[in-house]
């Protein structure tokens, strides 16, 4: 899957004609499908088939990418029915992620898969198995990756001005969780197992990456504290989130036509031991004020934290010994990621465009997405447990290998 560039990449068992735009699906048309827009947008795709039980998502799918793309109700249908399909983004609801990309590796058709990777170790594992069978391109969209902010950490952290890595915290403002997670399937763990994992899969991946392992220790705390005393509810499924997204929906109480069924935590956290040394936190809460992320970061001969996660955001340095000093001993302002999220899903887009076309290397890692799943869901058994302590299960060894 590393080869270098030539005029046919090899793709599962097809032969692939690099000088032409990739002929790109979409597996469920809601909010986040439009990331596949962005291979359009650059050249590097054109799609020619969309998958989505729901005949008004369908219609949101000729509207977002043409009427020349042919509408099929399921995905089965779309790789029986396609011709030709290159790659796929997977966007369809977490718990059938890993029905859709078994099927789609299976089929030679190269596939980006929305993170998070899957709603269970089983079925994360018998993704990554489909994958190193059949030798088919799996790339998980952790875009946050991609993120300046976490660029700009990493690099403090590789140049070695902080030490060694000893202890990452992350606290995860989620302002926007009322309209993000709680009035559709987001707010079902049938659907999405929990938030700690469908939402904190993002924070868990980076934690690993800049703490250079992976957690094997989990404790779990949290609780569904607020949106489960709102009894306005509403089966949300003829609409998606940007058609009821408002940020005029002030205090979280105030909030209106939830999910009928919201059985998730709006308020969790996890502490993990990492099998490198390292120990980690993260916490989240669905009902601030405000909507971002705050790392903090300490090793051997300092530490970094972050004010702001976009552009313009300000990432500070403590390397000598002080009392409170707010202005840190260096600043370095974050740079890139002015459209915000946005500008990390192109970036991440293009990796899989690249990763598909010629088998480059990739800054995302299937494994560590399957790693990410592993943490989150173990932790989420704690936190539903009385906070009994989990261990996290280990990938296998030869199929990570493979990929």
């Amino acid at each position: 899957m590393n080869a270098g560039v030539t005029a046919q990449q090899t793709v599962g068992e097809r032969e692939l004609d690099v000088d032409r735009p990739l002929r790109l699906a979409v597996i469920g048309a809601g909010a986040r499908s439009e990331i596949a827009g962005h291979a359009v947008e650059t050249g590097d795709g054109v799609i020619v088939a969309v998958a989505d039980p729901s005949a008004a998502a369908r219609e949101r799918a000729a509207d977002l990418f043409g009427t020349e793309a042919e509408l099929f109700a399921g995905h089965r249908e779309l790789i029986a029915g396609a011709a030709d399909i290159d790659a796929a983004f997977v966007t369809s609801p977490d718990h059938t992620h890993a029905e859709v990309a078994i099927d789609l590796l299976n089929a030679g058709i190269a596939v980006y898969l929305e993170k998070p990777l899957a709603i269970d170790v089983a079925d994360a594992d018998a993704i990554l198995a489909a994958a190193a069978a059949s030798g088919t391109p799996l790339y998980v969209g952790h875009n946050m990756r991609h993120m300046a902010v976490v660029r700009t950490m990493r690099d403090i952290i590789e140049r070695g001005d902080i030490g060694e890595v000893k202890a990452v915290w992350c606290r995860h403002f989620v302002g926007n969780g009322g309209d993000y997670y709680f009035k559709d399937w987001h707010a079902e763990r049938a659907k999405s197992n929990g938030l700690l994992l469908q939402k904190g899969a993002h924070d868990i991946d980076i934690i690993h990456w800049l703490a250079g392992g992976y957690s094997d220790l989990v404790t779990g705390m949290g609780g569904l504290t607020l949106y489960g005393g709102i009894d306005d509810r509403r089966d949300n499924s003829d609409r998606s989130m940007p058609d009821w997204f408002s940020l005029d929906a002030w205090p979280p109480l105030a909030q209106r036509e939830l999910n009928p069924v919201i059985d998730v935590e709006d308020l969790s956290m996890v502490t993990m031991h990492l099998d490198n040394g390292v120990f980690a936190s993260y916490q989240q809460c669905h009902y601030t004020p405000d909507y971002w992320r705050n790392y903090t970061v300490i090793g051997t001969e300092g530490r970094l934290e972050n004010f702001g996660d976009s552009d313009g955001a300000i990432v500070r340095v403590w390397n000598r010994r002080t009392t409170y000093n707010p202005a840190g001993d260096a600043e370095y302002t974050v740079l890139g990621d002015e459209g915000g999220h946005g500008d990390a899903d192109r970036l991440t887009v293009a990796e899989f465009v690249r990763f598909v076309r010629e088998g480059s290397a990739t800054t995302t890692s299937a494994v560590a997405a399957r790693n990410a799943v592993a943490t989150a869901v173990a932790a989420t058994e704690s936190l539903r447990d009385g906070s009994r302590p989990r261990a996290v299960l280990a990938v296998d060894a030869e199929v990570a290998a493979r990929l």
